[in-house]
């Protein structure tokens, strides 16, 4: 079973408003057979505390905009979670990201085309 057109509708939504803050190493990765909660992780790197912060406020007003609000918001500054329930954004620092490694954690998980515009 793959992700629902919904779900990877709001996964790009959400990919496009990191990329507009200027995040990293955007993978979105498909849960659907590896998780009951959740269809999406969306996993995104910020250079540092204030841009996690900042990329994390874009996501939220983004999808926001098309009638989504989180059903939770974790941390800040080093990695925050906003889950969205078929969604859970991760964005994380450099370091953390490197620590925890959450695409090589589900790396068995196809991953999502997210046809990002790198013209920035």
């Amino acid at each position: 079973m793959a992700a629902s057109k919904k779900c990877l509708d709001l996964t790009k939504i959400a990919a496009d408003a990191i990329n507009e803050k200027l995040g990293v190493d955007i993978v979105g990765l498909d849960m659907t057979d590896q998780l009951l909660l959740s269809e999406v992780f969306l996993i995104a790197t910020g250079q540092n505390e204030p841009q996690v912060d900042a990329i994390a406020d874009a996501v939220f007003e983004a999808l926001a905009k098309v009638g989504e609000k989180p059903v939770r918001k974790e941390g800040k500054g080093q990695w925050i979670l906003l889950d969205y329930s078929d969604l859970v954004v991760h964005i994380q620092t450099k370091e953390l990201r490197q620590y925890y490694m959450l695409d090589h954690l589900w790396n068995d998980c196809p991953r999502i085309e997210l046809k990002l515009d790198m013209t920035r």
